[in-house]
């Protein structure tokens, strides 16, 4: 029976175990140019000290528009690429993994002069109405998309995640709420997404794995449900993708019913089993007893905590500790562990 602690393989990628640092948004003040600093090095690093198995950095922009604000990260130059490579060398050498989700806000971009998306629907009265892309920019987006992917390759990454969710642009073309376009990009809401992970397998590595990160169902009146989001991933897993980072939301301002425990488990499940691929389950699993069980009843392969490591970079470890194993911490540091 597999656990939380034990090792996960996939094509090239090895995990040490199944503990995954989810992307999340830092928006520091002091980063200029979507380039890291000395904050965001600190960040991840400390959580790879901490033991985590997979670190997937933060949401990074393929053009500076498409950023949610302009303290975002970026991928749209080669001069962005030290920073990054600075960085997943670091966590590397304490035997972490690295990806990078790689994005575009859309409508979502607040900072953008006019924000672009698949139609032009504001999100809410609080942001900027956006101009709906022609079937060219589209194409030519998608060109940003390949370039970001190859960066982030050059950067040394062992893995890419796309962000497909949280009602950024690829959610944007793929939702019915939000597309409503006479193209190709049109009549298949999954076309966009598709030709990202064509752009992607392109430029990667055949053995390096592809994450993408999806909204299983969408809160909103009319919302996709599960039904959809499945037969999304089954077109999105033959384009390419090899693991599904499951969560949900995003395209309105409603949210779910219940945000405990583990809300969204069973829709990591449900995609699991209907499209047969690895699932990384994400919300509210900083349990580790909670997240050891979501592995060994083979509801999720990996789990993603994001508060919990956003309070404690240490938390891999002493999750570790909690359920019966050894701390997680490199040699240097894991004597202080000893001490009872």
């Amino acid at each position: 029976m597999t656990s939380l602690l034990e090792p996960f393989e996939w094509k090239g990628l090895k995990l040490k175990n199944r503990i995954v640092m989810p992307p999340m948004c830092q928006y520091s003040v002091t980063a200029k140019d979507g380039i890291p600093n000395d904050w965001h090095f600190t960040h991840y690093t400390s959580r790879a000290v901490g033991g985590a198995g997979l670190i997937i950095m933060e949401m990074t922009d393929v053009e500076p528009d498409g950023r949610i604000t302009d303290f975002d990260l970026g991928l749209w130059s080669d001069e962005q690429i030290p920073a990054f490579q600075r960085i997943i060398k670091v966590c590397q050498s304490y035997g972490t993994k690295v990806g990078i989700q790689i994005a575009h806000a859309g409508r979502k971009a607040e900072d953008a002069a006019q924000p672009v998306s698949s139609s032009a629907i504001r999100f809410s009265d609080r942001y900027k109405q956006p101009r709906e892309l022609s079937t060219e920019e589209v194409k030519v987006m998608v060109q940003k998309f390949e370039a970001a992917f190859e960066r982030a390759v050059k950067a040394g990454v062992d893995t890419i995640e796309i962000h497909g969710a949280h009602g950024y642009l690829i959610h944007q073309f793929q939702s019915p709420l939000t597309n409503k376009r006479n193209d190709v990009y049109g009549a298949n809401k999954a076309q966009f997404g598709i030709e990202i992970i064509q752009a992607a397998r392109r430029v990667m590595p055949e053995s390096m794995p592809l994450i993408m990160r999806l909204s299983a169902v969408e809160y909103a009146e009319e919302g996709y449900d599960i039904n959809y989001s499945i037969e999304l991933a089954k077109q999105y897993k033959e384009a390419g993708v090899d693991i599904f980072h499951v969560s949900s939301g995003g395209e309105s301002t409603n949210g779910p019913s219940f945000a405990g425990q583990g809300y969204q488990l069973e829709l990591a499940t449900a995609i699991k089993e209907a499209v047969q691929v690895p699932t990384i389950a994400v919300g509210r699993m900083e349990d580790p007893k909670f997240s050891d069980a979501a592995i060994r009843e083979g509801k999720t392969d990996l789990v993603a905590v994001g508060r919990g490591m956003l309070g404690n970079p240490f938390w891999a470890s002493e999750a570790s500790i909690a359920l019966g194993g050894q701390p997680l911490t490199p040699k240097p540091v894991a004597p202080a562990y000893s001490i009872r």
